[in-house]
Protein backbone atom coordinates (compact mmCIF):
# COMPACT_ATOMS: atom_id res chain seq x y z
CA UNK A 1 0.00 0.00 0.00
CA UNK A 2 2.70 2.36 1.15
CA UNK A 3 4.31 1.96 -2.40
CA UNK A 4 1.12 2.49 -4.05
CA UNK A 5 0.50 5.87 -2.14
CA UNK A 6 4.32 6.96 -3.10
CA UNK A 7 3.49 6.19 -7.20
CA UNK A 8 0.23 8.11 -6.69
CA UNK A 9 2.17 10.91 -4.53
CA UNK A 10 5.13 11.52 -7.48
CA UNK A 11 2.14 11.42 -10.17
CA UNK A 12 0.36 14.10 -8.89
CA UNK A 13 4.12 15.93 -8.46
CA UNK A 14 5.00 15.52 -12.05
CA UNK A 15 1.97 16.30 -13.33
CA UNK A 16 1.21 19.28 -11.57
CA UNK A 17 4.99 20.67 -12.15
CA UNK A 18 4.40 19.60 -15.79
CA UNK A 19 1.12 21.75 -15.97
CA UNK A 20 2.85 24.44 -14.12
CA UNK A 21 5.82 24.52 -16.29
CA UNK A 22 3.60 24.39 -19.89
CA UNK A 23 1.30 27.39 -18.53
CA UNK A 24 4.52 29.18 -17.82
CA UNK A 25 5.58 28.76 -21.15
CA UNK A 26 2.32 30.01 -22.68
CA UNK A 27 2.37 33.31 -20.44
CA UNK A 28 5.58 33.79 -21.55
CA UNK A 29 4.74 33.62 -25.29
CA UNK A 30 1.34 36.10 -24.17
CA UNK A 31 3.52 38.11 -22.36
CA UNK A 32 5.91 39.02 -24.79
CA UNK A 33 2.87 39.42 -28.08
CA UNK A 34 0.99 41.63 -25.50
CA UNK A 35 3.24 43.14 -22.47
CA UNK A 36 0.55 45.13 -21.09
CA UNK A 37 -0.99 41.75 -19.47
CA UNK A 38 2.21 42.34 -17.43
CA UNK A 39 0.34 44.84 -15.41
CA UNK A 40 -2.34 43.35 -13.74
CA UNK A 41 -0.42 39.83 -13.28
CA UNK A 42 -0.10 39.90 -9.46
CA UNK A 43 -3.71 40.83 -9.47
CA UNK A 44 -5.25 38.59 -6.77
CA UNK A 45 -8.18 38.12 -9.75
CA UNK A 46 -5.44 37.16 -11.71
CA UNK A 47 -3.90 34.88 -9.13
CA UNK A 48 -6.73 32.85 -8.72
CA UNK A 49 -7.43 32.79 -12.12
CA UNK A 50 -3.98 31.03 -13.03
CA UNK A 51 -4.65 28.79 -10.31
CA UNK A 52 -8.07 27.36 -11.29
CA UNK A 53 -6.59 27.05 -14.54
CA UNK A 54 -3.37 24.92 -13.40
CA UNK A 55 -5.75 23.39 -11.35
CA UNK A 56 -8.19 21.88 -13.77
CA UNK A 57 -5.46 21.07 -16.47
CA UNK A 58 -3.49 19.28 -13.73
CA UNK A 59 -7.09 17.25 -12.73
CA UNK A 60 -8.06 16.71 -16.23
CA UNK A 61 -4.66 14.81 -17.04
CA UNK A 62 -4.85 12.65 -13.91
CA UNK A 63 -8.48 11.87 -14.72
CA UNK A 64 -7.18 10.62 -18.59
CA UNK A 65 -4.52 8.78 -16.69
CA UNK A 66 -7.60 7.21 -14.63
CA UNK A 67 -9.77 6.34 -18.00
CA UNK A 68 -6.62 5.13 -19.49
CA UNK A 69 -7.15 1.19 -18.39
CA UNK A 70 -11.27 1.59 -19.99
CA UNK A 71 -9.30 2.79 -22.68
CA UNK A 72 -7.94 -0.55 -23.24
CA UNK A 73 -10.91 -2.13 -23.78
CA UNK A 74 -12.80 0.52 -25.19
CA UNK A 75 -12.49 -1.22 -28.78
CA UNK A 76 -14.98 -3.52 -28.04
CA UNK A 77 -17.57 -1.69 -26.38
CA UNK A 78 -18.42 0.87 -29.44
CA UNK A 79 -22.11 1.33 -29.75
CA UNK A 80 -23.51 -1.46 -31.70
CA UNK A 81 -23.86 -0.12 -35.63
CA UNK A 82 -26.89 1.28 -36.54
CA UNK A 83 -28.38 2.76 -39.73
CA UNK A 84 -30.86 5.07 -38.03
CA UNK A 85 -27.89 7.50 -37.80
CA UNK A 86 -24.98 9.08 -39.05
CA UNK A 87 -22.31 7.20 -37.40
CA UNK A 88 -19.99 9.41 -35.13
CA UNK A 89 -16.01 8.43 -34.70
CA UNK A 90 -14.59 9.82 -32.37
CA UNK A 91 -10.56 10.33 -32.64
CA UNK A 92 -8.19 11.20 -29.57
CA UNK A 93 -5.10 12.65 -29.43
CA UNK A 94 -1.22 12.74 -28.78
CA UNK A 95 0.06 10.24 -25.87
CA UNK A 96 -3.67 9.69 -25.49
CA UNK A 97 -6.40 6.64 -25.72
CA UNK A 98 -9.50 6.00 -26.19
CA UNK A 99 -10.47 6.54 -22.57
CA UNK A 100 -10.42 10.36 -22.10
CA UNK A 101 -13.24 10.07 -24.65
CA UNK A 102 -15.23 7.96 -22.46
CA UNK A 103 -16.94 11.62 -21.04
CA UNK A 104 -17.69 13.21 -24.46
CA UNK A 105 -19.12 10.07 -25.47
CA UNK A 106 -21.41 9.56 -22.81
CA UNK A 107 -22.63 13.23 -23.30
CA UNK A 108 -23.56 12.65 -27.01
CA UNK A 109 -25.11 9.63 -25.72
CA UNK A 110 -27.29 11.47 -23.16
CA UNK A 111 -28.22 13.92 -25.82
CA UNK A 112 -29.31 11.07 -27.98
CA UNK A 113 -26.73 10.61 -30.35
CA UNK A 114 -26.49 6.82 -30.09
CA UNK A 115 -23.84 5.60 -32.82
CA UNK A 116 -20.69 6.07 -31.58
CA UNK A 117 -17.59 4.75 -32.26
CA UNK A 118 -13.74 5.21 -31.55
CA UNK A 119 -10.40 3.81 -32.37
CA UNK A 120 -6.99 3.59 -30.92
CA UNK A 121 -4.21 5.86 -32.39
CA UNK A 122 -0.76 5.11 -31.07
CA UNK A 123 1.55 7.94 -31.24
CA UNK A 124 4.60 5.90 -32.62
CA UNK A 125 3.24 5.36 -35.74
CA UNK A 126 3.13 7.75 -38.33
CA UNK A 127 0.81 10.32 -39.45
CA UNK A 128 -0.18 8.43 -43.07
CA UNK A 129 -0.52 5.05 -40.97
CA UNK A 130 -3.01 6.31 -38.62
CA UNK A 131 -4.84 8.55 -41.28
CA UNK A 132 -5.20 4.79 -43.11
CA UNK A 133 -6.57 3.42 -39.49
CA UNK A 134 -9.53 6.17 -39.90
CA UNK A 135 -10.26 5.56 -43.43
CA UNK A 136 -10.68 1.57 -42.47
CA UNK A 137 -12.81 2.36 -39.81
CA UNK A 138 -14.72 4.75 -41.92
CA UNK A 139 -15.41 2.48 -44.68
CA UNK A 140 -16.51 -0.20 -42.26
CA UNK A 141 -19.13 1.79 -40.69
CA UNK A 142 -20.10 2.70 -44.13
CA UNK A 143 -20.51 -0.40 -45.14
CA UNK A 144 -22.00 -1.92 -41.63
CA UNK A 145 -24.86 1.08 -41.63
CA UNK A 146 -25.24 1.62 -45.67
CA UNK A 147 -24.69 5.57 -45.09
CA UNK A 148 -22.39 6.81 -47.40
CA UNK A 149 -20.35 9.47 -44.41
CA UNK A 150 -19.88 9.89 -41.08
CA UNK A 151 -19.18 12.56 -38.68
CA UNK A 152 -15.19 13.17 -37.50
CA UNK A 153 -14.31 14.52 -33.70
CA UNK A 154 -11.00 14.81 -33.61
CA UNK A 155 -9.09 16.00 -30.25
CA UNK A 156 -5.48 17.65 -30.76
CA UNK A 157 -3.46 15.10 -33.05
CA UNK A 158 -7.43 13.54 -33.78
CA UNK A 159 -8.55 16.79 -35.65
CA UNK A 160 -4.98 16.83 -37.72
CA UNK A 161 -5.10 13.11 -38.76
CA UNK A 162 -9.13 14.10 -39.51
CA UNK A 163 -8.25 17.04 -41.50
CA UNK A 164 -5.37 14.97 -43.48
CA UNK A 165 -8.43 11.93 -43.99
CA UNK A 166 -10.80 14.89 -45.54
CA UNK A 167 -8.35 17.31 -47.57
CA UNK A 168 -5.84 15.11 -48.84
CA UNK A 169 -6.73 11.39 -48.51
CA UNK A 170 -9.68 11.37 -50.50
CA UNK A 171 -12.27 11.79 -47.23
CA UNK A 172 -13.86 14.32 -47.76
CA UNK A 173 -17.18 12.46 -49.78
CA UNK A 174 -17.34 9.79 -46.76
CA UNK A 175 -17.79 12.70 -44.05
CA UNK A 176 -20.52 14.51 -43.34
CA UNK A 177 -19.00 17.07 -40.82
CA UNK A 178 -15.54 17.71 -38.76
CA UNK A 179 -15.52 18.48 -35.37
CA UNK A 180 -11.88 19.62 -34.24
CA UNK A 181 -11.44 20.12 -30.16
CA UNK A 182 -8.31 22.00 -29.22
CA UNK A 183 -6.36 21.12 -32.86
CA UNK A 184 -3.31 23.00 -33.63
CA UNK A 185 -3.85 23.64 -37.25
CA UNK A 186 -1.43 25.58 -37.45
CA UNK A 187 1.16 23.79 -35.78
CA UNK A 188 2.70 24.84 -32.06
CA UNK A 189 6.15 26.17 -30.70
CA UNK A 190 5.76 23.47 -28.21
CA UNK A 191 6.04 20.70 -30.94
CA UNK A 192 9.68 20.05 -30.75
CA UNK A 193 9.35 18.63 -27.15
CA UNK A 194 7.02 15.99 -28.11
CA UNK A 195 8.61 12.57 -27.77
CA UNK A 196 7.32 11.29 -31.07
CA UNK A 197 8.02 11.54 -34.38
CA UNK A 198 5.02 12.59 -35.14
CA UNK A 199 5.84 16.19 -32.78
CA UNK A 200 8.01 16.91 -35.73
CA UNK A 201 4.38 17.07 -37.94
CA UNK A 202 3.40 20.40 -35.56
CA UNK A 203 5.99 22.35 -35.64
CA UNK A 204 4.86 25.90 -36.60
CA UNK A 205 5.31 25.91 -40.72
CA UNK A 206 6.07 22.31 -41.22
CA UNK A 207 6.09 20.53 -44.61
CA UNK A 208 2.96 18.80 -43.10
CA UNK A 209 1.02 21.43 -42.09
CA UNK A 210 1.90 23.33 -45.39
CA UNK A 211 0.31 20.88 -47.37
CA UNK A 212 -3.04 20.87 -45.21
CA UNK A 213 -3.01 24.69 -45.32
CA UNK A 214 -2.91 24.47 -48.99
CA UNK A 215 -5.63 22.07 -49.49
CA UNK A 216 -8.97 23.48 -49.25
CA UNK A 217 -11.25 22.88 -47.16
CA UNK A 218 -14.66 21.11 -48.69
CA UNK A 219 -17.15 23.10 -48.77
CA UNK A 220 -19.84 20.54 -48.40
CA UNK A 221 -18.19 19.82 -45.14
CA UNK A 222 -19.45 21.62 -42.12
CA UNK A 223 -16.56 22.13 -39.81
CA UNK A 224 -16.34 23.70 -36.21
CA UNK A 225 -13.15 24.20 -34.59
CA UNK A 226 -13.50 24.49 -30.50
CA UNK A 227 -10.48 25.52 -29.01
CA UNK A 228 -8.79 27.92 -25.77
CA UNK A 229 -7.64 30.93 -25.46
CA UNK A 230 -5.50 29.73 -22.54
CA UNK A 231 -4.57 26.46 -24.25
CA UNK A 232 -1.09 26.05 -22.32
CA UNK A 233 -0.45 23.24 -25.35
CA UNK A 234 -1.13 25.11 -28.82
CA UNK A 235 1.04 27.48 -28.82
CA UNK A 236 0.06 30.32 -29.22
CA UNK A 237 -3.32 29.33 -29.08
CA UNK A 238 -4.45 31.18 -32.13
CA UNK A 239 -2.83 28.30 -33.84
CA UNK A 240 -5.80 26.61 -33.46
CA UNK A 241 -7.92 28.86 -35.66
CA UNK A 242 -8.91 27.05 -38.98
CA UNK A 243 -9.85 29.83 -41.68
CA UNK A 244 -12.91 28.66 -44.09
CA UNK A 245 -14.21 26.69 -40.56
CA UNK A 246 -16.85 27.84 -37.74
CA UNK A 247 -14.11 29.19 -34.89
CA UNK A 248 -15.33 28.90 -31.12
CA UNK A 249 -13.00 30.38 -28.82
CA UNK A 250 -13.43 30.12 -25.08
CA UNK A 251 -11.26 31.07 -21.99
CA UNK A 252 -10.25 29.43 -18.54
CA UNK A 253 -9.47 25.72 -20.25
CA UNK A 254 -6.25 24.22 -20.73
CA UNK A 255 -5.74 21.63 -23.34
CA UNK A 256 -7.08 18.30 -21.88
CA UNK A 257 -9.62 20.38 -20.18
CA UNK A 258 -11.36 21.12 -23.06
CA UNK A 259 -12.04 17.33 -23.41
CA UNK A 260 -14.13 17.35 -19.89
CA UNK A 261 -15.46 20.55 -20.49
CA UNK A 262 -19.37 20.74 -20.70
CA UNK A 263 -19.42 24.03 -22.43
CA UNK A 264 -17.09 22.44 -25.26
CA UNK A 265 -19.97 18.92 -25.40
CA UNK A 266 -22.54 21.29 -25.34
CA UNK A 267 -20.62 23.44 -28.45
CA UNK A 268 -20.46 20.29 -30.31
CA UNK A 269 -23.93 18.71 -29.72
CA UNK A 270 -25.20 22.17 -30.95
CA UNK A 271 -23.37 21.80 -34.00
CA UNK A 272 -24.21 17.97 -34.61
CA UNK A 273 -28.28 19.09 -34.11
CA UNK A 274 -27.75 21.96 -36.25
CA UNK A 275 -26.64 19.43 -39.08
CA UNK A 276 -29.87 16.89 -38.46
CA UNK A 277 -32.72 16.80 -40.72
Amino acid sequence: MGLILDILFWLVVVTVAATVLTFSFSWYEAANANPSLMDGRFHPRSLFFAFRLIASQACAILWSLLLRPAGWFMGRGNSPVRNDQTPIVLLHGLFENQGCLLPLKRRLQLAGFLNIHSISLPSWHNAEYLTERVAKKVDELRHATGLSRVHLIGHSMGGILARNFIQIRGGEKKVASCVLIGVPNEGSRLAPFALSPLGRLLIPESEFLRRLAESPLPPQIPMISIYSRHDNFVQPAANAHLAGAVNVELRGLGHTSLLYSSEVHNEVISFLRRLSP
